[in-house]
């Protein structure tokens, strides 16, 4: 129990997306794919997946982990169409009509809500890609739809906090989700077998004192020492583990709090580069633009503008 209890702590969890849809064209995407971890609660109609098309009920939650494909049906019309997942995406506002949570609660069509989320391992690793596990159907699970529920109701409205909450139910959301992984003994090979990042306590060391230092010197001679391992081989033992170079994580993780100070705080760009490990103010605004494709002052306006 342990185990799972670190990797619960380990994954960052973002909530990204939420939709309502009323099935108005009946469709089957022979190659359907999500970017990201989706779960898609059926409220009511018909809804099918995989090769054998198996059987949604109402009330049930489709889990798509992001980037798995799958054969998808919406609706159980008898005349809905076959097609590509570049085919639906050109028509989708044919087949899927979007709603208030409200409205969907208030007809008996196809009805389904679909909600996005981001699961990474210290922000470096995609929990639920890495386990390489296929789509599957979450049943008697009544907490994990209300979860989803709620979310959606969270979204419509315009309450203080609202970003807070919606990133609580989403950890919530996640917990669900493993929990029932974890109660219905499913795809225990899987987290046995694909989750290494786990099993070396020198990496988690490396992830939390990265988090930690991201102003200070992340050098690879200050890694090694963290990790208890040669100067030479800790880039390779990093990557080894991780798929991901030490030095372009950090990177990462600096811009990643660089943009949140961006949002959040009335710091100059020159404060914030320096806070965040950039001693030198040009070299910092080169690298942010290179990395987000925008100069950091248009980043902090276009964040004022989102949050308004």
């Amino acid at each position: 129990m342990e185990y799972y209890n670190k990797v619960i702590e380990s994954i960052n969890v973002r909530f990204l997306k939420g939709n309502n849809y009323q099935v108005e064209k009946p469709a089957t995407i022979v190659n359907y794919e999500e970017p990201e971890n989706t779960l898609v609660l059926l409220h009511h109609g018909s809804l099918k997946f995989g090769e054998d098309q198996e059987l949604v009920n109402e009330g049930e939650v489709l889990f798509l982990p992001g980037g798995q494909k799958t054969v998808l049906t919406f609706g159980g019309s008898a005349k809905k169409s076959e097609m590509s997942l570049d085919q639906f995406t050109e028509s989708k506002r044919k087949h899927l009509q979007s709603l208030s949570f409200r409205e969907i609660k208030n007809t008996e069509d196809d009805c389904i809500s679909m909600v996005s989320f981001e699961s990474k391992v210290f922000d470096v690793v995609n929990f639920f890609n890495s386990l390489d596990i296929p789509p599957f159907i979450i049943r008697f699970n009544d907490r994990l739809a209300t979860i989803i529920e709620d979310l959606m109701k969270e979204m419509e409205q315009s309450n203080v906090g609202k970003e807070r909450a919606l990133k609580s139910q989403t950890e919530l959301l996640v917990i669900e989700l493993l929990r029932h992984i974890l109660k219905n003994r499913l795809f225990l090979e899987e987290l046995s077998t694909n989750s290494t990042y786990f099993k070396d306590p020198r990496l988690i060391d490396l992830f939390n004192y990265i988090k930690t230092n991201l102003g200070g010197d992340l050098s690879n001679k200050i890694l090694a020492k963290v990790a208890n391992v040669s100067e030479d081989y800790v880039g390779q033992y990093f990557k080894m583990l991780t798929g991901i170079n030490p030095q372009d994580y950090i990177e990462y993780q600096r811009m990643e709090a660089a943009v949140e100070l961006l949002r959040t705080t009335k710091k100059s760009i020159r404060d914030i580069g320096k806070e965040v490990g950039y001693k030198d103010t040009a070299y910092f605004c080169r690298r942010f633009k290179m990395m987000y494709g925008v100069p950091a002052g248009k980043m902090r306006r276009r964040e004022s503008l989102i949050n308004v």
